[in-house]
């Protein structure tokens, strides 16, 4: 006779993320049900379980069962980089899109303390704030002329329109110190790594912020991450290799964009492997030969009996992992802080620096802020290059959003479909929707058969978007 199916929620209310991981570590070995095991723990026989399995044994999944929600506030963006450098967690942070930062939010770092740069990097903050705030009045009457009230639209919902556009283009100004607040789910596993990352930060904000997880991490899950500690591997191996690219001859060769590499018969593979996942026996050498030999209408066809049904929020089936594409990018620090959320792509992020010159928005010249733009922004350059023959850890602070910086990644076609639908809409920002259509005008060149069903505003590229937000994009 068939038991009867149960499904029920663990709740963290009655018992510790490190009791719930327990409790399902236990199922393995344990005939019980998940509330009998749990009824059976407490925090010291919980404790003991993982000081011996995951502790001593290594069996480290368990802890992916014990889940936190941590909140950290009034820290800074370029420190936020690094809490989210982290793939597996959820984040959700203060935006820079919908709310307009007080003229004093920003983090003085510690390092700079008695230093002689500490006063002109706390002036140079201020005259960025300052031109941020005094830009976003006049860059919203600019709006109001090129957008007008429609007849049926009442005050308020106008002021909505405007506001977080004019908040949009002025955001180019604040600098990394910038100071934020980020919400984080993550899981005791991954927590432990993430703050022997922190703590092996060269930024002494960093490093503390590790510090101040572990202590409120081990009132949760004191046994989990007890061992978390400054790793002298992550340490050494920034060195080391900031020492022997300085050997690499060469600079900027001022190409903002770049196809590197891809998989030439990708959509083969992806085709294929649509076959061997529904058709039964079959093995998947057949099923490549098989597509490898039909003419190009012939895969069109294939291709469009595989997206025909697909939805509006339908993601492309798994197998579109199967072809891969390697960028070179250059975007602006907004763009990126936007771009690092699609985490399951590999990414590999330059130092934020000034070298690659800044963005210069429409809206700023049109506004008639232009002036007051360059003179803060070339300032920013200026103290970055000073702070930066001292440390150039923190002299990332001092740089605004506006300036360029060059990423690395490897995406492969389903992560494409994911994030042009989603950064390439005409609700995204203007930064980053660049970089969408960039990624899907190369997408299309190069796996034109399934590029075709990318989903993006029409008649937009990445060159219409360069005409109508950009007066420059990198400002020397």
């Amino acid at each position: 006779m068939s038991k009867p199916r149960r499904i029920y929620l663990l709740s963290p209310k009655a018992y510790s993320p490190e009791t719930i991981a327990v409790a399902f570590a236990k199922t393995s070995r344990s005939p019980k049900p998940f509330d009998e095991i749990a009824a059976e723990l407490n925090d010291e026989s919980s404790a003991r379980f993982h000081e011996k399995w995951v502790v001593g044994y290594g069996h480290a999944s368990v802890a992916e069962h014990a889940v936190l929600h941590l909140a950290l506030e009034n820290v800074s963006r370029l420190a936020i980089e690094s809490i989210e450098g982290n793939r597996l967690a959820s984040y959700t942070e203060k935006s820079t899109r919908y709310q307009q930062w007080d003229p004093d939010a920003f983090y003085v770092p510690d390092e700079l303390a008695g230093h002689p740069l500490e006063g002109n990097f706390i002036g140079t903050c201020r005259q960025l704030f300052d031109t941020y705030q005094r830009g976003i009045p006049k860059v919203k009457a600019w709006l109001a002329e090129k957008m007008p009230q429609d007849a049926d639209e009442s005050d308020a919902a106008f002021e909505r329109r405007l506001a977080p556009a004019a908040v949009d283009i002025c955001r180019f100004l604040l600098p990394a110190a910038s100071l934020a607040n980020v919400g984080v789910t993550i899981n005791a596993r991954a927590l432990e790594y993430a703050i022997c990352k922190l703590l092996s930060s060269p930024l002494e904000e960093v490093r503390a912020i590790g510090e101040g997880l572990r202590a409120v991490g081990q009132l949760e899950t004191p046994t989990l991450i007890k061992y978390a500690a400054c790793n002298p591997y992550l340490q050494a191996v920034e060195a080391k290799m900031a020492q022997h690219s300085q050997s690499v001859s060469g600079g900027d060769d001022g190409v903002g964009f770049r196809l590197l590499g891809w998989d030439a018969d990708g959509e083969d593979r992806i085709l294929a492997a649509a076959l061997f996942r529904f058709g039964g026996a079959v093995d998947y050498q057949r099923c490549y030969q098989h597509v490898a030999g039909l003419s190009p209408e012939q895969k069109a066809a294939l291709a469009a009996d595989l997206m025909a049904e697909r939805g509006k929020y339908d993601q492309p089936l798994r197998e579109f992992e199967y072809a891969q594409m390697m960028f070179e990018a250059v975007m602006d620090q907004g763009a990126y802080f936007e771009f690092k959320r699609h985490r399951m792509m590999t990414q590999t992020v330059q130092p934020l620096s000034a070298d690659l010159g800044f963005a210069l928005p429409i809206g700023i010249t049109a506004a008639g802020c232009e002036g007051d733009y360059q003179s803060a922004m070339r300032r920013a350059a200026e103290l970055y290059d000073r702070i930066h023959e001292w440390n150039p850890a923190v002299a990332s602070y001092i740089v605004p959003n506006g300036f360029n910086r060059r990423v690395l990644f490897t995406i492969n076609l389903r992560q494409a479909f994911h994030l042009c639908r989603l950064r390439g809409a005409s609700n995204a920002h203007f930064s980053i929707q660049r970089v969408a259509q960039q990624i899907a005008e190369a997408v299309d060149q190069v796996y034109p058969v399934l590029g075709k069903y990318l989903d993006l505003p029409q008649d937009v590229s990445w060159r219409s978007i360069e005409a109508d937000y950009f007066s420059q994009i990198a400002t020397r």
